[in-house]
């Protein structure tokens, strides 16, 4: 077995961290004038900028109200509108914690109407021209609160806060304080993740149990974090029957793969046959750094190959927490449709593990196949995604649809390491794992969920 090592994602001034309100920010200055909205009188707000849209048309009604700022759109629910303030001062590569609070009233979808933007500035230039969007909003009865820490780029000398309303329907959104303040930088939180091209051959079910665990062992002496293996581990390269290889999980084949992992003190991801009584599904287990059964996701789009031959189908798409963050399991045929890979980012997975007898071969003849759609499903979904295959090449893929680790033709483990409180933009949209789950517009995606 060789081992091949990817580079590193590095840290890029500009990303913002998980962890907000870092220690010290909240002693430090607020660079905000007018924080709580109290300085004005009816649409004119002191340091603030009230901002429209092109077509007054579709123009919230924005306007000092007991309590804050009130923007609301009475005649028209598909009304824009907010305030923005230009804060100089700015020091780059300095870490600045942002914090904002408002009132929601009859607002459907918080996440796709209100947002709190941060752009960074040289003078009058935006270095991006969509900046950064504050995690946010945590909504609990009525209030919502924005939260987040980032990082001046070396060049910014300047910063522009904006609140921004879209869409609010007949409700109304009332910003009651924001502020920007010096803060320590966030921590990273990087991971070593690792992926195992191996297809056995003339085997049995305990021997190739023996070769995962083998495997296993080998990411632990490397220190990884998490190791992914492949599909239905027990049944390739072997001559055995469903009714051979079928288990339940928490079971035998389950308490040999947590053995390892616990020897290791490492995740493990691997791909199952489980009978649960007088079913069998097509699994994918979790098991964590102490070899305890952590989750399970059934595969839930089956090819002929599996159907015809007694293979239930799952039901659904659980996201894990780890120590080092959310992760999600698909398997094979479920990467074929978007939909799944979806469905799991937008219940917070940030890494995605594919075990997969098929292939991640690269394109041939103008075709798609397998290695470029793996990567589109991490970039349009902003997952770190790591499929462990028998034909092609497994892989860790970033989120901008890179390959960071392959095998290249060779057996045996690959890895990479990922700072997962890194976010990277596209150069026009800005980092998609914030901005797409906002403009999503599930109302119109009817026939998505019609059976036929």
């Amino acid at each position: 077995m060789r081992v091949y090592v990817a580079f590193v994602i590095g840290a890029v001034l500009g990303v913002v961290a998980l962890a907000v309100g870092a220690a010290g920010a909240e002693t430090a200055e607020n660079l905000v004038r007018n924080p709580a909205f109290t300085l004005g009188e009816g649409d004119t707000v002191r340091h603030w900028t009230i901002w429209k849209p092109a077509w007054a048309g579709a123009a919230c009604t924005v306007r000092m109200a007991e309590g804050g700022l009130l923007v609301s759109s009475p005649t028209e629910p598909y009304g824009v509108g907010g305030a923005r303030q230009r804060i100089d001062g700015i020091e780059g590569g300095q870490a600045y914690a942002v914090e904002a609070a408002c009132k929601l009233t009859a607002i459907g979808a918080p996440r796709r109407c209100v947002t709190v933007r941060l752009e960074w500035l040289k003078g009058k230039k935006q270095l991006h021209p969509a900046g950064w969007l504050v995690r946010g909003p945590l909504v609990r009865e009525g209030a919502a609160a924005f939260s987040d820490v980032l990082i001046a780029p070396p060049e910014a000398d300047a910063a522009q806060l904006t609140l921004e309303i879209k869409w609010p329907g007949t409700g109304s959104v009332l910003w009651k304080r924001v502020s920007l303040r010096p803060s320590e930088p966030p921590a990273p939180r990087k991971v070593k993740i690792g992926t195992v091209y191996l297809r056995p051959r003339r085997s049995t079910p305990e021997k190739n149990l023996d070769l995962w665990c083998a495997q296993i062992d080998a990411a632990g002496k490397l220190g990884l974090d998490i190791v992914c293996l492949g599909e239905v581990i027990t049944k390739v390269g072997t001559d055995a029957g469903l009714s051979d290889v079928a288990k339940p999980i928490p079971g035998p084949d389950t308490e040999r793969l947590g053995e390892a992992a616990r020897r290791n003190t490492i995740w493990v991801v691997a791909g199952l046959t489980e009978r649960d009584g007088d079913r069998l599904y097509n699994t994918a287990a979790l098991i964590d750094r102490q070899g305890r059964l952590a989750g399970t996701y059934r595969k839930v789009h089956l090819p002929r190959e599996e159907w015809k031959k007694g293979i239930t189908p799952g039901t659904g798409y659980p996201v894990f927490k780890t120590d080092f963050g959310r992760v999600a399991m698909m398997i094979c045929y479920d990467w074929f449709f978007p939909e799944a890979a979806e469905a799991f980012a937008l219940r917070g997975a940030e890494v995605l593990f594919a075990p997969t007898w098929g292939n991640t071969l690269p394109d041939e003849d103008g075709r798609v196949d397998g290695e470029t759609t793996f990567r589109v499903r991490a970039r349009d979904n902003g997952l770190v995604i790591v499929p462990s295959v028998y034909d092609g090449q497994s892989m860790v893929i970033d989120p901008m649809g890179r390959i960071l680790a392959a095998n290249a033709g060779k057996t045996g483990l690959f890895w990479a390491e990922v700072d997962l409180a890194q976010r990277q933009r596209l150069r026009w949209v800005g980092h998609w794992g914030s901005i797409g789950p906002r403009d999503r517009m599930p109302e119109t995606y009817g026939p998505l969920t019609e059976s036929r």
